[in-house]
């Protein structure tokens, strides 16, 4: 509680007093303080004065401006975001500020006028305002290709906004991921032909037939037939369609902490597969091989109407 008794007249002395415990309160309630919580906090502070500090202190960029469902909140504002904030006015604060709290994933602009009760025409002014200064960018998301998400300038979008190594301009790279699903399978055959041919017993030939996904990674990085940077979760992707179609099976063994390639104690081991015989009758039906077949059920996010196996093997 603030110990300085508030007078009904807010002289500069006392004004001072009570803009240092507002931001007292907001840095112990780092995600924002209401008008209640600094009422609480004063209570003999009247209502004028404490509107007059507060736009002072936004004014001078030292808070931010939020709402939320229970109103307005005040946060302390970073020295960075306050130069660059610079001689903005608070509507064109607060958009920035509901743009900076969606992180990676950017927010719609609808999303935005609902946060901040600002009209469209409004938000879509600050919002121009914002990318001709360069704090903000406006992203396309493969998730709606005639919608576009909006966030910080200098934010790389999350991969469930563009895509990941497999869009380029919200289309899908088939081609791009038939050529990685051609080399890993390559890799994974080779390493499978030179364990076979160290005349070692039938188990040691087995076990140094398998690969880790950081190996198969590496191969892929040093052949250089990617542009963009891809991760062991990209490669790991692709190794998992090659299961889909019967080319590579996966073990997973006990690794120690530390160990390149390992998630929490265990690492995945790959390697390609030939069958001793085709396969005959109802097994060659992609649900006769199909590892999620149990969850597969019209109305699901796994069907048979959009299964690409299925639609192939019946234009096949």
């Amino acid at each position: 509680m603030a110990d300085a008794k508030v007078k009904k007249e807010c002289d500069p002395a006392d004004a001072a007093v009570i803009e240092s415990r507002i931001k007292e309160l907001c840095i112990q309630f780092p995600q924002g303080i209401t008008d209640q919580v600094i009422q609480n906090d004063m209570p003999q502070l009247e209502p004028t004065q404490r509107a007059m500090v507060i736009n002072k202190l936004l004014s001078v960029g030292q808070l931010d401006l939020l709402r939320n469902s229970s109103g307005l909140l005040y946060r302390m504002k970073d020295a960075q975001s306050a130069s660059k904030m610079k001689g903005s006015d608070n509507q064109e604060k607060l958009v920035y500020q509901i743009i900076e709290d969606a992180g990676n994933k950017g927010i719609w602009t609808r999303d935005m006028r609902f946060k901040s009760n600002l009209p469209l025409t409004e938000v879509n002014k600050i919002l121009k305002n914002l990318e001709s200064k360069k704090l903000i960018k406006a992203v396309k998301s493969v998730a709606a290709s005639k919608k576009k998400v909006y966030m910080l300038y200098n934010v790389q979008p999350d991969r469930s906004v563009t895509g990941g190594a497999w869009y380029s301009d919200q289309d899908f790279e088939s081609e791009f991921v038939e050529v990685l699903n051609q080399q890993c399978f390559k890799f994974l055959q080779s390493k499978a032909e030179v364990a076979r041919d160290s005349k070692q017993s039938p188990m040691i030939q087995r076990n140094s037939s398998f690969a880790t996904s950081h190996e198969v990674w590496k191969y892929i990085c040093e052949l250089g037939i990617s542009k963009v940077d891809l991760s062991m979760e990209d490669i790991e992707t692709i190794l998992n369609t090659l299961i889909y179609d019967g080319k590579v099976e996966m073990t997973i063994i006990a690794a120690k902490e530390g160990t390149v390639g390992s998630v929490d104690g265990q690492m995945k081991l790959f390697r390609g597969v030939n069958p001793i015989i085709q396969p005959t009758g109802l097994v060659k039906t992609p649900c006769g091989l199909c590892p999620v077949f149990d969850e597969c059920h019209e109305g699901g996010e796994i069907s048979p109407s959009r299964c690409i196996y299925m639609t192939e093997w019946l234009n096949f």
